[in-house]
């Protein structure tokens, strides 16, 4: 029988000592379609395993629902590691950070009152119980142990960042093990004493996440796991960006020179990321030690295998290093090859406030609820009321995350939770305030995890406070059929060359060539998000770093393809374009 055992020294498949030599590739930010390819370029750069996180929420959208189809097909994506003749490592939380949406925790579950978060409460075990009911299956039927190519399987994630709970993580241990997971079990934290200290356990196997000064990190994991095979289980081979900062880049050979002193010392390593991908749709996540940073839409990470799926100088650099101490395949990738350009008029419009009839049916609150309270767990929320012309001012507790604010379907102002706007001026007149309030990503690190969103707490004005709203999320993953419907029998505007007024949708259609990756550029838009084909691509916003949005070939068709934007505030003329290569922005503050 097959086997994979945590040795003295090394580890052991069938006996005999393997260096991992992984790369991360997370499936559910990766076209299914391109699966094969990524894995087989990782194959190609020298590496022997890919890992994998699992994000629950992505799974588990809704309560009561678990899907496995499509995207979401963890158990094809396992098969065709092992189709590839490479192993794989499976991290499936239910904790996994990753820049993404809440860390991958549902939001239905954190809004039930009560539950604890990353701790030993029942309401969060049980919940855990039936996600591992529903997702280990496809691991157990795809361990070493039983033909497979899963060699091991990650306990929580990071635990010693937030928490010191051993028995959580004992409970966590308990769930997995009966659920026939029979491979080793491990844990991984930052390369500090006290992390690794407080996230592990002693019966599992520790391992450490780090980006450079590689020896010396694993010196100190070496004090916390006097036995064993030493791992980074992530090497941060480079990192992520957020709205409004720069393009994060990390020098290749650098890199590459830090990566060979950690396989010369024996040690396996995953690469964090081999291949990034993208936030698809309303997926990514947010930072906030003191200021809220949402995740751009791009996850390209300036890893070895750009976000479509190219080879980067980086990956040379690590290829050269990996021949060093494993057999390389002769074959090399092909190089990015020029993306169709052309130019798409989007000259069909619809007023926001037009549609917002088509996305939401609101409710009536005498408060403020927040989007969890409504089951709205991503996107935007319409929050109506009416002002008095002595109102003067909008004051809001709390924007969670950011809101455009109309006047009688007229644009007035923002708020923002980046920026500390909290308060608004109010022209002298009554009329219908829509407050469009944006979810820009829950945070996925930190003891903000599962804190609500939407506006928080009451809402004043000069002189009164404001009680009577009317409350709704809006339909936008996939687009509501009725607002498209409205969209598509718009009569197109006169000039495409005029400023677009927003916030509107603006729909265009094109031909290209469907078997090519394509960049959408959107220079001159302002915020907001953008369809292809109805798959909701994510976010733009001109606030950067990010100037290109990746459209993977398999979005595309023959004949006639539809693009739909829905800006936020407005855009110097209504055309957009797809260029010949991606643009990730400036990599200076």
């Amino acid at each position: 029988m097959p086997s994979f055992e945590i040795g003295e020294q090394d580890f052991l498949l069938d006996g005999e000592p393997l260096q991992i030599l992984s790369g991360a590739l997370h499936y559910f930010r990766v076209h299914p379609d391109l699966w094969a390819d990524r894995i087989r370029k990782a194959r190609l750069m020298g590496l022997n395993t890919i890992e994998t996180y699992v994000a629950w929420n992505f799974h588990s959208p809704e309560r009561g629902v678990f899907d496995l189809s499509g995207q979401r097909d963890l158990g094809r994506f396992l098969d065709l590691v092992a189709a590839e003749g490479m192993h794989a490592i499976v991290r499936p939380g239910p904790y996994i950070c990753a820049e993404w949406d809440n860390g991958g925790l549902p939001a239905w579950l954190l809004a039930t009152p009560g539950v604890g978060v990353r701790t030993a409460e029942p309401t969060y075990l049980e919940a855990i119980a039936g996600y591992y009911d529903a997702v280990l299956p496809v691991v157990a039927a795809r361990q070493v142990t039983r033909g497979g190519p899963v060699l091991a399987v990650q306990v929580e994630n990071e635990y010693g960042a937030y928490g010191d709970d051993a028995d959580y993580l004992r409970a966590l241990v308990a769930l997995v093990r009966e659920r026939d997971i029979e491979v080793p079990l491990t844990t991984c934290d930052q390369a500090n004493d006290e992390m690794l200290s407080r996230g592990g356990l002693p019966e599992l196997h520790k391992m450490a996440t780090f980006g450079s000064r590689s020896p010396e990190r694993l010196a100190t994991l070496r004090a916390h796991q006097p036995t064993g095979p030493l791992m980074c289980m992530e090497y941060w081979d480079g990192w992520f960006d957020s709205w409004g900062e720069q393009h994060h880049t990390t020098d290749p050979h650098a890199a590459a020179d830090d990566l060979d002193a950690l396989l010369s010392t024996g040690a396996s390593v995953n690469l964090y990321m081999f291949h990034g991908g993208t936030n698809l749709g309303l997926t990514n996540g947010a930072n906030d030690k003191g200021t809220y940073l949402p995740i751009t839409t791009s996850y390209d990470y300036d890893a070895p295998l750009a976000e479509d799926g190219t080879p980067t100088a980086k990956y040379d650099a690590f290829r050269a290093v990996i021949a060093r101490h494993a057999p390389v395949p002769a074959e090399r990738p092909a190089r990015r090859a020029p993306a169709p350009v052309l130019d798409v008029v989007v000259d069909q419009r619809l007023p926001l406030v037009d549609a917002l009839p088509l996305l939401t049916e609101p409710k009536p609150f005498t408060y403020l609820p927040t989007t969890d309270e409504l089951g709205h767990w991503s996107g935007l929320t319409l929050y109506r009321t009416q002002v008095e012309a002595d109102d003067l001012a909008l004051a809001i507790d709390e924007v969670r995350d950011r809101a455009l604010v109309l006047l009688d379907g007229q644009p007035i102002g923002t708020l923002s939770r980046t920026e500390g706007l909290t308060t608004i001026t109010l022209p002298r007149r009554a009329g219908r305030l829509d407050v469009i309030l944006e979810d820009q990503g829950r945070v996925n690190y930190g003891p903000r995890i599962g804190e609500a969103k939407g506006l928080i707490g009451s809402a004043r004005t000069a002189t009164r406070e404001v009680t009577r709203w009317d409350v709704g999320g809006l339909r936008l993953a996939p687009l509501a059929d009725e607002a498209l419907d409205r969209l598509r029998a718009a009569a197109p505007v006169t000039s495409s060359a005029a400023p677009v007024d927003g916030p509107v949708l603006s729909r265009g259609t094109f031909t290209t060539d469907p078997d090519a990756d394509h960049f959408l550029r959107l220079d001159g838009w302002g915020k907001g998000l953008v369809w292809v084909n109805g798959t909701l691509l994510g976010r733009y916003w001109a606030a950067g770093p990010t100037h290109t949005m990746y459209v993977a070939a398999p979005l595309l068709r023959a004949g006639d393809n539809e693009i739909v934007v829905l800006e936020l505030h407005g855009a110097a003329r209504g055309v957009v374009s797809f260029v010949d290569a991606p643009d990730l922005g400036h990599t200076e503050r």
